[in-house]
């Protein structure tokens, strides 16, 4: 299982074509650029349409289904602006995606297989946790309830219709998932606990901190999200590496974690057992995305290194700077004193930490050289193969299509 810190680039295999020739053979695979030749059996009018549109704006899947049309070669494929059938998932062109969807596939959970029972008797326990313990809690839930639902939105109705590579999107409708069990998790540790739902769920409107985190992020899905746009110039293409940026590796990669380190230290100190050990399992899942994210965004930089040029790596830079610069806040906001073993400044050595480490991953210089991590731990907690085998803990008595009632 890959580390969430580890540089994307030691797992990867990224894939250059761009200066190979038609007769060079790269990864296996014969280069055969995609075109409908002219003895394909189209027709004129299918010919005109789809053309037409992919020129434009690259495929979308949805495409007329033309008789006779070219089969798909592996170098057909392009992560952005492609005008090959999107249906076709194989000859898979990006294998490291595919392996994300399939480990993804493989980290199922349910968080109703979690048992809540120490977390009730402590929360409803006026002794068992202190006023400022409560508060950490209570706004990490906040902040996740609503955090969670804006990256599945930004994924369906953004990311998914922009990235036009068939094994990308395999991924990404896993993750679109995962996203919802993730909203599912702080909905049912609101409900065991019984919490005010409409406070923790409208905090993100009510508490500056955090709501200053999630109206950074939106901009950035309501431009893609708009039906007029389309990738396929410099500057669109930019617009959507920048929103790549923005919610892979400062939303799931800064703003995450420092919840994540709170909710955690909670269970570090066997406090909140059962909240703690959904959070890993979430912590895991992020990492898998995390990941993701900065493959997509390298895969775009090698196929498209026009786009990388030195005012877009500034203008990254600032975007992660200034996102850290919240995140802090978020933390102070959220920790007046310190608790669970941590305090405001640790935090802000974390989060250079971390911002740093995003920049690395992604080819950006460092914003802040010499930050240290003085919370180690939390490499290990993104393998629970470390700690303690996964399923020990899970419900084995699952519900199967057979036996599941219909009326």
């Amino acid at each position: 299982m890959l580390n969430w810190d580890e540089p994307a680039s030691e797992h990867i295999d990224y894939v250059d074509r761009s200066n190979a020739s038609p007769d060079s053979e790269i990864a296996g695979a014969k280069m055969n650029p995609y075109s409908l030749a002219a003895d394909d059996a189209v027709s004129p009018a299918a010919q005109i349409d789809t053309a037409s549109v992919e020129a434009e704006h690259g495929a979308t899947g949805l495409e007329a289904v033309e008789m006779g049309a070219s089969r798909i070669h592996v170098d057909d494929k392009k992560i952005i602006n492609c005008r090959a059938d999107l249906n076709q998932l194989v000859p898979f062109k990006y294998k490291w995606a595919w392996q994300k969807y399939l480990n993804g596939c493989a980290n199922h959970w349910m968080p109703n297989e979690i048992n809540m029972s120490a977390d009730i008797s402590l929360w409803k326990n006026p002794a068992g946790l202190t006023d400022d313990e409560r508060l950490i809690f209570k706004r990490s839930l906040g902040f996740f309830a609503s955090a969670e639902s804006l990256i599945a939105n930004n994924l369906v109705l953004a990311i998914y219709r922009h990235l036009t590579n068939p094994e990308c999107r395999q991924y990404l409708l896993r993750q679109a998932f995962e996203e919802a069990v993730h909203t599912h998790c702080f909905q049912y540790i609101v409900e065991s606990l019984g919490l005010d739902e409409k406070e923790i769920f409208n905090m993100y409107r009510e508490i500056p901190s955090v709501h200053d985190k999630a109206a950074w992020a939106l901009p950035y899905t309501q431009s893609l999200g708009d039906p007029n746009f389309h990738t396929g110039t410099p500057e669109a293409d930019q617009r959507l590496l920048r929103d790549l940026i923005a919610f892979y590796v400062i939303f799931e990669g800064i703003f995450f974690y420092g919840g994540f380190v709170q909710f955690l230290s909670f269970g570090r100190r066997n406090k909140m057992t059962g909240t703690a050990e959904q959070v890993q399992y979430i912590l895991r899942d992020e990492s898998m995305h995390l990941n993701f994210g900065i493959d997509v965004i390298n895969q775009i930089k090698i196929e498209n290194s026009h786009l990388w040029d030195d005012k877009f790596k500034e203008e990254a830079r600032d975007m992660i700077r200034e996102a850290t610069e919240l995140e802090i806040r978020y933390a102070h906001d959220t920790m007046p004193r310190g608790v669970l073993g941590l305090n405001a400044g640790m935090f802000n050595e974390y989060l250079h930490f971390i911002a740093n480490r995003r920049c690395a991953q992604i080819g950006l210089a460092e914003l802040w050289p010499g930050a240290e991590n003085p919370f180690p731990w939390m490499s290990e907690m993104a393998d629970l193969n470390k700690e303690k085998n996964f399923f020990e803990t899970r419900v084995t008595e699952y519900q199967t299509g057979g036996t599941l009632s219909w009326d």
